[in-house]
Formats: structure tokens, C-alpha cells, sequence
């Protein structure tokens, strides 16, 4: 069993085993013509419950052929331009390469003996983003920032070092631990109704009240700046806390980006955490002719950004950055076995995770390579793309577009012939819209995702392809009116039955 152990002895098997896998990624790329197969669940699942688990194949041909068969000839392919549901984004070539040396190597970067140099490439990487964001602090004050798996863990330990800053200021309650406990069941989170799933999952996992979360009606998208001056007024009225104002610079389903400025300000004028989550806009961090729709976000105290969105990296890479790099104090727990106290800095006392794959490499070798307006650009064709694809919906009889992308969501609905939804009760149209994303992914040509806009249900396209052409766009949209025309002369072909009976 040794003989499959990474070592110097077993160089061989190693190169061959990459030969293999990389032929593999060429058939996934070369043989797929759709985005996804279009096997059934209950196919898959099948087929996945019939494999032993207990009688290995013994070799890595077997294996890979199992693969293949399981899971690679099902895969969804981001890459493939008729892929437009999800913040999937095609990845750079580097990056991979990035992730071989990375894997192979297996480094581990929450010490300095066990990452070395890793470490000083990573910190180097979020000195670097830090720059980016441009943070308005005292001299005396360095930001600081770790990599985490995504969004959701950024935006978690973002809110958590809020709320241990705000509970570690004088409160109205005092300072014992049962002092703590009562002004924690009075904290609150405030932010906009389009906000990610992952404030609400964090203010549970802090052990925050269930009503901790207050939404705020916005203006359009945004969130109003003197609505939040208001609504962080009667917070103080009532004698409850704010750990944090949560703003958001992209939203998941608009694109929007709060105006970040206006609210940097509010933030101050009341003394309240700013934590800007730009898990989707950061990437116009990086961005030669966007950058200004960031306007304001140094004014935040903490900003998530992910790597694996808008700068083409794969999973997992984010980062959560945080004006004042002392903030880190209240995630340090000191092991004698890992971190003492007397010894050296080490990342692990700055994350969440104790062990930590070296996700850094992959951002480092895309920038050394493509540069960062190499990267910018990239988002910026992709934005493009988005709102080429706005003004042909907005033309189309049988569709209707819902939302002009912010950045480079496009949001819309089918309108099919004999149903127009400016007149008529838009019932019918909404019926129409997920049958439809089911029904083209039930058949894997093109893959779209639904959500719900102002309580109307919509179609969902998400241009994260710099490489995307209008023909594959002009595909995927005749998808959609061939699926709407059939389900809805379907469906009126039922009424019409249940009428007649």
C-alpha cells in the first residue's frame, strides 16, 4: 500500500498519475457539448449506491474509469459558455498549476514551521488586497487579513470580530459575564433585504437573538443610507446594540452595490462596525475601468472578498480583511502543541481553521501571470457580456427583461406568444419560470438559474465568462422561449380541457 505514497521514490507513478488525470480534464473539456449530461438523479443516485466501498479497484486506471463514469461524464461545466446559472466562473490556467504545487506539496499554512515561505507569500497577498481597498485608519493602525473557504466563513468571522468589538466597549449593562450575556441577546446585525444567507446563518452561530438581524427596505437595490441612519437611531432608542452594519458591494441575485460611502459615513457618525461583504464585487478591486463603483469601501472595518468569483480562481479561495489587524485578537486560542504565546506570529492565530491548505498560491500565480488588470479585464468583458445580453432581452418580444445588471446579472422573465405580461395578469408568466430552469436542466443544454424579485419569480443569468460570444447567449435565450412556448401552451391546453369537461 506504500507504493502509492508521494515520495521521491515513486516520481514515476506521480508524473503518470497527473498524465492521467490531465487527460481526463481534456475529455471533460473536449467531449462535452452541453453544460451538463442529462442523466437523472435517480440514474446517478443508482449508480452511485452501487459502488462497494469495501472492495477497492486496485488500480488508478480502474479508479479513474469509475470517475469518469460517476462523476465527470455528470460534472457541470462552468467552462462552458452555455453555463449561466451560478457565481461559477471559468478558472485561470495558472491557478491550476498553482493547485498542483499546492496539493502535491501539501503545505499547511496555519504555522510558520510548517508553511514558511507559503506564509510569507500569503501575508504578502493580503498586504497586497489590503492596499487595494485603501483603508481609512490612523497611522497607527495596519490592516491585516486572512484567507479563508469563502464567503460564508469570511462574512461569519467578519461578524464575529464585530460583535466581540462592540461587547468589548462599556455597555449600557456593565461588564461581568452576565453583563455579557444580557447585552448579547440585545445585539443586533443591520443590513439590506438583499443580503447573502450567510449574515443570518452567522448571527445564529454567534448565539445572537433569532430577531438579531434587522432587514432594511431599500432604495431600488441599494440600501438607503438615511433609512440606515434611522433605523441605527431606534436601535440605540431601544436599548439594544449594533455588532454591525452589514453593506453590500454586489448583490447575489442584482449585481447592486450599496452605496458604500454614504453608509461608511452613517457608520461613523454612530460609532457602528461596518462590515462590507463583496464576496461578488471585490473582483472590481482589481478592475481598469470600475474600480469607482467600490467608492467608499475603505471606510469598512472588515470586507470579505472571494477569489473564487470575480478573479477566475477555482474553490476554494476568499479572504476576510480587516482595517485594524488587531481585530484578530479575538479569534487567538494558544496551544502550547501549535501556537504559544511566547512564540512566533503564526496565520492559524488570525483564522478560524486550524489547518489550512495554501489557497494563496493560487491568487499569487494568477497575478504574477496575468497581472492585476489582466484579471480586472476579465470582469470587465464579463460585465460587458452582461449588458449585451440586457439590451437583446430588453428587445425580445417574448422576453421581459426585469433588472438592468449592476454588474453582470441578468435577471428577466419569459413572455411567450400569446402572453403578454404588460397587460395581463402576470400569473401566467410566473407559473412559467421555474418549469422552465427545470426543464432546461432536466435537459442540459443550457443551464440557468430562478429566484424572486420583488416577490415575482425570474430567470437568472450570471455572465462570469470573459470568452462568452453572443451566439452561445443567442442559444441559450432560444432555449428559453422554445421551453416557455411549449409549457405554456401546455398549460393552456389543460385549463382549456378543464373547462370543456
Amino acid at each position: 500500500m506504500n507504493d502509492h505514497l508521494l515520495s521521491h521514490r515513486s516520481r514515476k507513478d506521480h508524473a503518470a498519475a497527473l498524465a492521467a488525470a490531465t487527460a481526463e480534464v481534456g475529455r471533460f473539456l473536449d467531449g462535452r457539448t452541453t453544460p451538463r449530461s442529462s442523466a437523472s438523479p435517480a440514474h446517478l443516485a443508482a449508480r452511485t449506491a452501487a459502488v462497494d466501498l469495501s472492495s477497492p479497484l486496485g488500480t488508478l486506471d480502474r479508479a479513474l474509469e469509475e470517475v469518469r463514469e460517476l462523476y465527470l461524464d455528470h460534472a457541470v461545466g462552468y467552462h462552458h459558455p452555455r453555463y449561466l446559472a451560478h457565481l461559477n466562473c471559468p478558472i485561470t490556467i495558472p491557478a491550476l498549476a498553482a493547485e498542483t504545487l499546492a496539493t502535491s506539496v501539501n503545505t499547511a499554512v496555519e504555522t510558520w514551521d510548517q508553511g514558511t515561505s507559503a506564509c510569507l507569500i500569503e501575508q504578502k497577498l493580503i498586504d497586497w488586497v489590503t492596499d487595494l481597498i485603501g483603508f481609512d485608519r490612523p497611522e497607527q493602525v495596519t490592516p491585516d487579513g486572512v484567507f479563508t473557504t469563502g464567503g460564508t466563513q469570511s462574512n461569519l468571522q467578519g461578524l464575529f470580530t464585530a460583535r466581540e468589538d462592540r461587547l468589548s466597549r462599556p455597555g449600557p449593562r456593565g461588564t461581568t459575564a452576565a453583563d455579557r450575556c444580557a447585552r448579547l441577546s440585545r445585539l443586533r446585525i443591520v443590513t439590506g433585504e438583499h443580503a447573502h444567507l450567510s449574515v443570518v446563518k452567522a448571527a445564529r452561530l454567534l448565539g445572537l437573538a433569532p430577531d438579531a438581524v434587522v432587514v432594511l427596505p431599500g432604495d431600488g437595490d441599494r440600501m438607503d443610507p438615511a433609512t440606515l441612519d434611522r433605523a441605527l437611531a431606534a436601535v440605540a432608542d431601544a436599548g439594544d446594540e449594533v455588532a454591525a452594519v452589514v453593506a453590500l458591494a454586489g448583490t447575489t441575485d442584482h449585481g447592486a452595490i450599496d452605496p458604500l460611502r454614504e453608509i461608511g459615513q452613517v457608520c461613523r457618525g454612530h460609532q457602528v462596525w461596518l462590515h462590507v461583504d463583496g464576496a461578488y464585487g471585490g473582483g472590481l478591486l482589481v478592475s481598469p475601468t470600475r474600480r469607482g463603483l467600490l467608492d467608499g469601501i475603505g471606510l469598512a472595518d472588515s470586507v470579505t472578498v472571494d477569489f473564487h468569483k470575480t478573479f477566475f480562481l477555482p474553490v476554494a479561495a476568499s479572504a476576510l480583511l480587516l482595517r485594524d489587524g488587531a481585530g484578530f485578537r479575538h479569534s487567538t486560542v494558544s496551544a502550547d502543541y501549535l501556537n504559544p504565546e511566547d512564540g512566533d506570529d503564526h496565520a492559524v492565530d488570525k483564522s478560524l481553521q486550524t489547518t489550512r491548505r495554501f489557497d494563496a498560491l493560487k491568487l499569487w500565480m494568477t497575478l504574477r501571470v496575468l497581472g492585476a488588470d489582466g484579471i480586472g479585464r476579465m470582469l470587465d468583458d464579463s460585465i460587458d457580456a452582461a449588458r449585451r445580453i440586457a439590451r437583446s432581452i430588453d428587445a425580445d418580444p417574448e422576453l421581459e427583461l426585469v433588472r438592468h445588471p449592476a454588474l453582470s446579472t441578468v435577471l428577466f422573465r419569459p413572455r411567450p406568444q400569446g402572453c403578454d405580461a404588460r397587460d395581463a395578469d402576470p400569473d401566467e408568466t410566473d407559473a412559467l419560470v421555474r418549469p422552465v430552469r427545470d426543464a432546461l436542466f432536466a435537459e442540459g443544454r443550457s443551464v440557468v438559474a430562478a429566484t424572486v424579485v420583488d416577490g415575482r419569480p425570474c430567470l437568472k443569468l450570471t455572465v462570469l465568462d470573459p470568452e462568452l460570444t453572443d451566439e452561445d447567449v443567442a442559444i441559450v435565450l432560444a432555449d428559453v422561449r422554445q421551453a416557455a412556448q411549449y409549457l405554456a401552451d401546455g398549460m393552456r391546453q389543460a385549463t382549456s380541457a378543464g373547462v370543456l369537461s
